[in-house]
C-alpha cells in the first residue's frame, strides 16, 4: 500500500499496488499481453476489456509503477522487423560472469533480457551462463556487435542464435499464474516469418518516441499527444504512422531438438501451449545439440513448470514428432531492457565504445 502527497499537504487515497490484488489482477491480466499492436487510447482499451474503470485503471497503474511492482509501461513492438536481432549464450569464466552481467545491462543498450541460466545436470551448453537478447540495426553487423561486446567483457566464446520464425511473444505473467499444465489453444500457432521492413526517416521518428516507456505522468487518456509533440507531426499523422507500423508486424527456457524440415509443425504444436511467453524456431548448433525449438515459460514453483514441460512433450510424442534431445535452462538473476534499434543511436553508441 502507498500514499501519495497532495501539493495541499493531504494525503491521496492510499491505493493497492500488490500485483495479486483482485483488481490490479484484472488489470495486469489485459495489460500485459492481451492488448495487441497500437492502440490510441491504451488505457481506456485496457478499462473495457478489463471491467474497471478508465480512471482507476489508470491510478492503478500509476500506482504500480511508483511502488515497482510493474517495472515498466510501454508499447509493445514486434521489432524484429526493424533490427536484426538474435538469442546470444555467452560462455563466461566464472570470476567475471557477475561483471559481465552489470556490463551487458548498463553499457550496451542493445542488449535486452540480460539472464543468468542453469540446468538442474551438468549437460550440452551448461556452460553457457550467460543469456541475452541483442539487436542490430540494418546495415550493422550482429557477428561484429557481438565480437566487440566480447572483447569489453572477455568472454570465452558465444553463440548467435537468430530468430527463423516466431510463433509466441508476449508476456502475462500474472494471467499464466493459473494456467493448468497442457492448456491449450485449439489449434498450432502459426509461424510469424521474420522479415526485413526497411523505415523512412519520418517513422523512425515516430517509432523511437513511439517505444520509449511512458512515465508516471503520461499515464492518462490520449497519451500519445505529447510524443506526437516531441516527433514533430501532429497527432493524426502520428497515429498513422504508428497504425501502418503495426500492420507491417513491426523463468525457464525449454529446449527441443525436432527434426530438420519439422521445425514449423513443431513450433507450432509447442507455441499453442498457453503458459509460454516466447516461442521461437532458432538453430543452437552442436554445442546444445542441434536444439531448435525454444521456449520461455515464467512461473514461482518450479516443479508446477515441470509439469508444464512434461505436458508439452506428452503432446509432441501424440502429434508423431520426434525429440532427439530436449533440455532446461533455468533463469536465475536477470535485468530486462527495452532494446535500441535506431541506425543512429548505434553509430553513436559505437563511436563511443571504439574511440
Amino acid at each position: 500500500m502507498i500514499g501519495q502527497e497532495e501539493s495541499t499537504g493531504g494525503l491521496i487515497p492510499m491505493l493497492p499496488v500488490e500485483h495479486d490484488d483482485p483488481i490490479n489482477a484484472k488489470i495486469l491480466a489485459i495489460s500485459e499481453d492481451k492488448i495487441e499492436g497500437f492502440v490510441r487510447e491504451p488505457f481506456e482499451e485496457i478499462a473495457e476489456r478489463s471491467g474497471v474503470d478508465a480512471d482507476l485503471v489508470m491510478a492503478r497503474i500509476a500506482a504500480m509503477l511508483r511502488a515497482g511492482t510493474i517495472r515498466r509501461v510501454r508499447q509493445t513492438l514486434l521489432a524484429t522487423n526493424l533490427a536484426d536481432g538474435a538469442l546470444v549464450a555467452w560462455k563466461v569464466p566464472e570470476d567475471k560472469i557477475d561483471n559481465t552481467f552489470d556490463w551487458m545491462f548498463h553499457r550496451d543498450p542493445f542488449s535486452g533480457h540480460v539472464v543468468l541460466r542453469s540446468t538442474d545436470t551438468v549437460s550440452a551448453g551448461s556452460d553457457y551462463k550467460l543469456w541475452t537478447t541483442v539487436k542490430a540495426p540494418h546495415g550493422f553487423s550482429l557477428q561484429q556487435h557481438c565480437e566487440l561486446l566480447s572483447k569489453k567483457v572477455g568472454a570465452e566464446r558465444f553463440r548467435l542464435m537468430p530468430a527463423k520464425g516466431i510463433f509466441t511473444l508476449g508476456v502475462g505473467h500474472v494471467r499464466r499464474k493459473t494456467i493448468e499444465p497442457g492448456s491449450k489453444a485449439d489449434q498450432p500457432a502459426k509461424m510469424i516469418p521474420v522479415q526485413v521492413v526497411d523505415l523512412s526517416e519520418d517513422e523512425w521518428k515516430v517509432l523511437v518516441t513511439l517505444k520509449r516507456e511512458f512515465t508516471r505522468q503520461e499515464i492518462r487518456s490520449t497519451p500519445w499527444a505529447g510524443r506526437a509533440k516531441e516527433a514533430g507531426v501532429a497527432l493524426d499523422e502520428f497515429y498513422r504512422v504508428a497504425e501502418q507500423l503495426n500492420a507491417r508486424k513491426i523463468n525457464a527456457l525449454f529446449h527441443w531438438a525436432v527434426p530438420p524440415g519439422r521445425e514449423m509443425e513443431a513450433g507450432g504444436e509447442v507455441g499453442r501451449h498457453h503458459i509460454l511467453t516466447h516461442c521461437y524456431w532458432r538453430e543452437a548448433g552442436p554445442e546444445f545439440k542441434n536444439v531448435n525449438i525454444m521456449a520461455v515459460a515464467h512461473g514461482t514453483d518450479k516443479q508446477l513448470l515441470l509439469e508444464h514441460k512434461a505436458a508439452i512433450d506428452r503432446h509432441l510424442r501424440s502429434t508423431g514428432i520426434p525429440v532427439a534431445y530436449t533440455n532446461v535452462f533455468w533463469g536465475g538473476r536477470s535485468e530486462i531492457k527495452p532494446s535500441e534499434i535506431a541506425p543512429q543511436v548505434y553509430r553513436e553508441w559505437l563511436r563511443e565504445m571504439t574511440s
